[in-house]
């Protein structure tokens, strides 16, 4: 059955029955809006937007997958500023001969990862589009925090990181090249796994800065540079590379690093923390903060790819 079918209100029924309910949801989807709670009287938002062909392939990934992967766009921006998810919004802009079960089974995706989070879907928005596009709006909430902003790095902080970055990256490049193995790589392209429980635990810990890596570690780093005014040095050393991507690169010709130091979309977390400062679990030092601007690599420029830039 397509859309065009079941029409947009058996849609929304269809969507609705795939979502739950988390603890912040006090009215769902069914009403003008949504109500969700806010312990801390701040909400912290962050919206992301997937456009099929530019973010994503249906024939790359299952529908499921981009539901995950949209879902963790978003929530991964709250994480990082330290915040609680609560909620998302989705609004979804679908060709009108879509199967209906692929749009159910996105639904299915969003819902499990705001689930990992205990947030929900609880409203948004449809219309009929040539180009496929999946607009996410998460909300969060600080449980009584400060943000953990881009602007409070400083010279003698240490850099360190959360989660894996460089897997999505080679993901991409093997689909690219027609392949779909090493598994790892590819379904990290698909699916992330972000660490959001070390946003909350950053910010308990004293992080002075924090960012979600979306666009490439060394782009994003530069976020943190700039908006502190630092210089941030990475040391290439710090990251060990995978038996799977080693070879990967190697048949492909590429350079393990540039996945690593600039390959987006595994949404790992980025912070600086004061020198001598206990680090959580599941974080680890990569580098350094110093007087200065910009961001290098063994205190020298990185020839490389910097990361992902929609216009460029």
């Amino acid at each position: 059955m397509s859309i065009a079918e079941t029409g947009e209100f058996g849609l929304i029924a269809r969507i609705v029955a795939r979502l739950g309910t988390g603890a912040e949801t006090l009215l769902g989807p069914g009403d003008d809006a949504a109500v969700v709670a806010a312990p801390d009287r701040r909400v912290v938002a962050s919206t992301d937007v997937l456009v099929e062909g530019r973010h994503f392939r249906r024939d790359w990934s299952s529908p499921a997958d981009v539901g995950h992967r949209a879902a963790a766009a978003n929530l991964a921006d709250i994480a990082a500023m330290g915040a609680q998810p609560t909620a998302l919004l989705v609004a979804l802009c679908v060709p009108t001969d879509l199967e209906v079960e692929w749009a159910e089974e996105l639904a299915g995706g969003l819902s499990a990862e705001a689930g990992l989070v205990g947030a929900s879907v609880v409203g948004g928005d449809m219309s009929a589009s040539p180009t496929l596009t999946i607009a996410v709006t998460a909300l969060g909430d600080l449980q009584g925090r400060e943000p953990v902003v881009r602007s409070g790095a400083q010279p003698g902080d240490v850099v360190a990181l959360a989660g894996r970055t460089g897997y999505a990256a080679a993901g991409f490049t093997i689909l690219s090249r027609g392949f779909r193995t090493p598994k790892v790589l590819v379904e990290a392209h698909r699916r992330p796994e972000v660490p959001y429980a070390a946003g909350t635990a950053a910010a308990l810990a004293g992080a002075t800065a924090m960012i979600d890596v979306s666009d490439g570690l060394l782009q994003d780093l530069g976020h943190i540079a700039t908006a502190s005014v630092v210089g941030i040095d990475i040391n290439r050393d710090a990251f060990e590379i995978p038996d799977q991507m080693r070879d990967a690169a190697s048949a492909l010709g590429v350079d393990p690093y540039g996945w690593l130091l600039a390959g987006g979309d595994d949404h790992a977390l980025a912070a600086t923390f004061p020198p001598g400062a206990e680090l959580p679990p599941g974080w680890r030092v990569v580098g350094g903060v110093h007087e200065g601007t910009g961001v290098t690599v063994d205190r020298r420029q990185w020839q490389g790819g910097k990361g992902w830039d929609h216009f460029r």
